[in-house]
């Protein structure tokens, strides 16, 4: 795995989860917290590791939750990774995909469960999974699992939960609700901090730019990406609609971008992901949610295009970058509107932001594009159709100067069927003639055998 030197939290959480104790853990994003609960985790089970097929010699001991099914996924990998060369089993289970094959996956029994908490009970209601035999559970980024609302599922699921186990919880933030559900089934855990609550890393370098208008945001966005000469960068936006609208208008801009949000399949936001691994995609452009799990190694910076509602939102954004000690930059936009949430963010993380103007090019130094609400301003003059209008000849065809006079009615001329009719000295003429018009002519009928036809007038 390449480990030499163990981070700070897993030198603190390794030797307490090892003693089975429980754990409550300050750890933000990229601390290297997975390795410090699912390494000892993995030693404790090695007790009851075998080599058996049989789906009940593997019966899931250990459960870890996560917020999203990015995050799922992530862990998933590292612990697979970790019992690679072990007996032990390992599944995952997240929403967005088809159920099936998890159904397979969970048929062949495993000895730890990585699972969102909705996926999971939808697998417990079809009776696919039991977790009668558990024996320890691991909450991670829990502070996102109670703003995504999951907070009943969670408890519906200690219930379902052996009561004597070992419990491991880690947020990035201490607030009174986390408090509420640690002291829910956390016993006599021990605290583990590897920072100060709620704290920033020191090797991130923030800013934040005041701009005049939302309208600015967009070419300040632009701006700094090729100032900066910014290759990787992920941009958070609030809402999902204006992420999709901002990653149009930054290709529209010449920049390799694309959006990831809830709104999208569970493969288009794989895929997406994928390409900004690999270089393919510079700027990804994402939301809170959508961006919990996610992880990059050595991202460069991060953008918030909107100021996130929640302050604890901002500190989950902050730790996408500089991780594992290393340098990151984190810039922030700002309009008089999104005063307020600076001023919860400052009081959170009890730290002052230097807020500075943004120099941003004049419109005719900018480059010219045309995006997508710029083209919907621009209005092209209808032809007039009037009888004043120039007319406009077609080269190489004769025109009649007919088609081109205003209309005329003509005179109506009389109809001589018409004036018959209506003259009242025709009356019976008329009749006679529209009854016979209603006499049908004689049909002729097939003859039968051999015989001939017969005229039948009816």
């Amino acid at each position: 795995m390449g480990y030499s030197v163990p981070t700070p939290i897993q030198a603190q959480a390794i030797p307490v989860v090892l003693q089975g104790e429980d754990v409550m853990g300050a750890a933000q994003t990229g601390t290297g917290k997975t390795a410090g609960f699912a390494l000892p985790i993995l030693q404790r089970l090695m007790a009851h590791a075998n080599t058996s097929v049989s789906p009940a010699r593997h019966p899931v001991r250990a459960l870890m939750l996560a917020p999203t099914r990015e995050l799922a996924d992530q862990i998933y990998v590292n612990v697979r990774d970790y019992a690679k060369y072990t007996p032990i089993r390992v599944a995952v289970v997240f929403g967005g995909v088809d159920i099936k094959p998890q159904l397979a996956s969970l048929r062949q029994g495993c000895e730890i469960l990585i699972a969102t908490p909705g996926r999971l009970l939808d697998h417990i209601e079809q009776k696919s999974v039991t977790l009668s035999q558990v024996q320890a559970l691991v909450l991670d980024e829990a502070d996102r699992m109670l703003d995504m609302g999951f907070l009943p599922d969670i408890h519906r699921i200690i219930r379902l939960l052996p009561s004597a186990r070992q419990n491991l919880m880690f947020s990035a933030t201490f607030s009174p609700d986390i408090r509420k559900l640690a002291e829910s089934f956390l016993q006599h855990p021990k605290l583990i901090e590897v920072a100060r609550r709620n704290a920033l890393a020191d090797n991130v370098e923030q800013t934040v730019y005041r701009l005049g208008s939302d309208e600015q945001k967009r070419f300040a966005v632009s701006h700094l990406l090729k100032e900066r000469n910014l290759s990787q960068v992920i941009v958070f936006t609030n809402t999902k609609i204006g992420a999709s609208r901002l990653a149009r208008d930054l290709v529209r801009e010449g920049l390799s971008a694309d959006a990831i949000h809830g709104d999208k399949s569970q493969q288009d936001r794989l895929t997406t992901l994928e390409g900004f691994k690999q270089g393919k995609v510079a700027v990804l452009v994402a939301t809170d949610v959508a961006a919990r799990g996610l992880d990059i190694a050595e991202l460069p910076a991060v953008i918030n295009y909107d100021l996130p509602y929640s302050p604890e939102d901002y500190v989950h954004r902050i730790g996408r970058t500089g991780r594992a000690g290393a340098s990151g930059v984190a810039l922030s936009l700002m309009t008089q509107s999104d005063e307020r949430y600076l001023s919860e963010i400052e009081k959170l993380t009890k730290r002052k932001f230097a807020v500075q103007d943004l120099a941003m090019p004049t419109v005719k130094e900018r480059p010219e594009s045309i995006t997508g609400s710029q083209a919907s301003s621009i209005r092209v003059p209808r032809q007039r159709l009037y009888a004043d209008a120039p007319t406009r000849k077609l080269p190489g065809y004769s025109t009649d100067p007919f088609f081109f006079q205003p209309y005329q009615a003509s005179a109506i001329t009389p109809n001589p069927t018409s004036t018959m009719i209506a003259s009242p000295s025709a009356p019976e003429s008329a009749a006679k003639s529209a009854v016979s018009r209603m006499q049908k002519p004689p049909r002729q009928l097939a003859a039968l055998l051999g015989g001939k036809g017969l005229k039948h007038g009816g």
